[in-house]
């Protein structure tokens, strides 16, 4: 559990300004990954905000981050599209239910099995997979429905933000680490963008992210065995995915920061953060690494950053849309 009494004020600042990093990545990925499993963006932010502040809140790995992931969209497009997004929710509910197990059992030890080569491989495949899911940030909708690659000044002026961005996250540092430099460059592109003649996509064009908060409501199934029998061998697939995928990504931030990470709390906290979400009307997820690296890097190395990015999230979803929906997607593929 995270223990406010004992930061520095240094630390409580890098926290605070890691989560905040953390939420605005989290906005552009989380409504892809709606896409991905054809459901509304909304379900996949309620799922972001509240997995990453439960697991954060109990989970047994400092600066480990969760939400909605692909992996997991991608397993929950077919239950989507031939059953309705209800059940998936029983899915996700139960998906918590077996890793709550899973953590319980102390199963999460045998992922101090795995080969340290193996978790480069898992780490590098995830970089190419997060770094070939920005190419569609690239495409357009034609006018007939069709998606294309962007054009033109369209074109340049997209990929000349994007360069913007990752040179500001490059170069800031070696100036200056007070403020995580991807949130500089996060800010510093989104004005150019508002206040010049520049034209770039924004959060709004892939989807709204307001809403209100999320209420509790039981899945609108019929609890019988045959619902049973549908979502059964989903959850056990979504919970085994999340079982080694969030394990693995604990070992990669043990590596990191030279510590060491309790594997049944992680999955044990994963269990509790989805069984959760799936009475609020969420997506689920697991832990991901894209945003944990990002969290470590900005100086995120508490529970206290995740809760920080969850409840900033919901934050942007109730009062502050607008705004988010500002921003351009440029700032957040760099």
């Amino acid at each position: 559990m995270f223990a406010l009494p004992s930061f520095t004020r240094l630390q409580l600042k890098d926290n605070i300004l890691a989560g905040l990093l953390v939420a605005l990545a989290l906005v552009p990925e989380s409504v892809a990954f709606a896409f991905v499993a054809g459901v509304e963006p909304l379900v996949a932010l309620y799922g972001a905000a509240i997995v990453c502040v439960i697991t954060s809140l109990i989970g047994g790995r400092h600066g480990l981050i969760s939400a909605a992931t692909a992996p997991l969209a991608v397993m929950m497009t077919p239950l989507v599209m031939e059953h309705g997004v209800e059940y998936m929710f029983a899915a996700v509910i139960l998906m918590g239910l077996i890793q709550i197990a899973l953590g319980a059992l102390h199963l999460g030890k045998f992922v101090r099995m795995v080969p340290y080569s193996v978790l480069l491989g898992f780490l590098n495949g995830l970089a190419i997979i997060i770094f070939l899911a920005q190419f569609s940030q690239f495409e357009t909708i034609n006018a007939m429905g069709d998606s294309v690659l962007l054009a033109g000044p369209a074109l340049w002026t997209m990929i000349g933000l994007v360069a913007l961005t990752m040179g500001i996250i490059h170069f800031l540092p070696k100036l200056t680490k007070a403020i995580p430099s991807p949130l500089v460059a996060i800010v510093v592109v989104a004005l150019l963008v508002v206040f010049t003649p520049l034209e770039s996509a924004t959060v709004a064009d892939k989807a709204s992210v307001a809403g209100a908060l999320p209420s509790f409501m039981l899945p609108s199934v019929p609890f019988n065995f045959s619902t049973l029998l549908i979502v059964l061998p989903y959850s056990i697939i979504f919970a085994l995915i999340g079982f080694v995928h969030s394990l693995m990504s604990m070992s990669v931030v043990d590596e990191m920061t030279e510590t060491r990470g309790n594997g049944n709390r992680v999955v044990f906290g994963q269990g509790v953060a989805n069984f959760v979400t799936g009475f609020f009307g969420g997506m689920g997820g697991t832990t991901m690494i894209g945003q944990t690296i990002i969290n470590i890097n900005s100086g995120g190395r508490h529970h206290l950053s995740g809760v920080v990015a969850g409840v900033l999230l919901m934050l942007f979803i109730v009062v502050l849309s607008p705004l988010i929906e500002h921003i351009p997607i440029a700032a957040l593929v760099g």
